[in-house]
């Protein structure tokens, strides 16, 4: 289970006052940028993540940090 950063945290960074975003949508990118943490590790040759955040707590840091954001259509 992740408690840091908060849901309600990463659901403000990604959202708006206006228009949040909604839990399965917070769930949806943070795995899709797990996913890219993944494929990217394994074009980069990484086989050993001692030490290392998993992918999943890696991606809600960076929703957090606001480096990810939603392309709205």
């Amino acid at each position: 289970m992740i408690n840091e950063p908060s849901v309600d945290e990463m659901i403000r960074k990604l959202g708006s006052e206006e228009d949040p975003i909604s839990r399965y949508a917070l769930c949806t990118v943070a795995a899709k940028r797990a996913r890219q943490i993944i494929e990217t590790e394994r074009n980069l040759g990484v086989t050993d993540s001692t030490g290392k955040d998993k992918e999943l707590l890696a991606a809600c840091k960076d929703i957090a940090e606001g480096k990810v954001v939603i392309a709205k259509e």
